[in-house]
């Protein structure tokens, strides 16, 4: 069956929304919801189950860990190495469309981490993508919402028909941009841009 959609408030959502999407993150479900950039798919980064839902949903190889995304910048050292110099640099440009790439610490699952031991972590300008990893008490595992084809797909109702089956809920805050984030490495105190996206440096 799949999964429906509920209508959010991008900026200001009910409270009441963000709960049901709680309980399902909670409960090892899929969601799919308003990000800065695409239309985010995610999960609860501790539940290994639902990692491996997303895995299959997105056909995606084991090697390219997903990234996820915090609420706030005071989050991040939890789950990565933050060096004076990355913290300045996030402080400057979080939060926003930018995914940046730190050392992992042994907070993260290994199936989320590179061979490396890197991760992306994005602290996103999204009220909605914010407020639900702010109540879980734990990152979201997050992923563009993409089609078989690898086509981004920006209305929740073509989500719904081409992902719907893998979903247990679709947060629907309108039409989003079809923008990915900026990947930044700052690995060794320097940054590398990794991907070129809507965060402008």
């Amino acid at each position: 069956m799949a999964a429906p959609i509920l209508e959010v408030d991008p900026v200001h959502p009910n409270p009441r929304h963000i709960q049901r999407a709680l309980q399902i993150l909670e409960n090892g479900g899929l969601i799919a919801y308003p990000t800065d950039t695409y239309f985010g798919i995610g999960c609860d980064l501790g539940n290994r189950r639902a990692i491996e839902r997303l895995y299959a949903l997105k056909g995606r190889d084991r090697r390219k860990p997903f990234s996820f995304l915090c609420p706030d910048l005071s989050d991040v050292a939890k789950y990565a190495h933050v060096s004076n110099f990355a913290y300045r640099t996030m402080k400057q440009l979080t939060p926003g469309a930018f995914t940046f790439v730190l050392e992992a610490t042994r907070a993260v699952p290994d199936m989320m981490m590179t061979k490396q031991r890197e991760v992306g972590i994005r602290v996103p300008d999204a009220p909605v993508a914010r407020a639900l990893a702010r109540g879980l008490g734990r990152p979201i595992v997050t992923t563009s919402a993409t089609d078989a084809e690898s086509e981004v797909l920006v209305d929740a109702r073509d989500i719904k028909e081409r992902l719907g089956h893998g979903l247990d809920l679709i947060l629907d805050a309108g039409v989003q941009q079809n923008e990915p984030s900026t990947v930044i490495s700052l690995i060794g105190d320097r940054i590398e841009v990794l991907r070129e996206g809507k965060g402008q440096l």
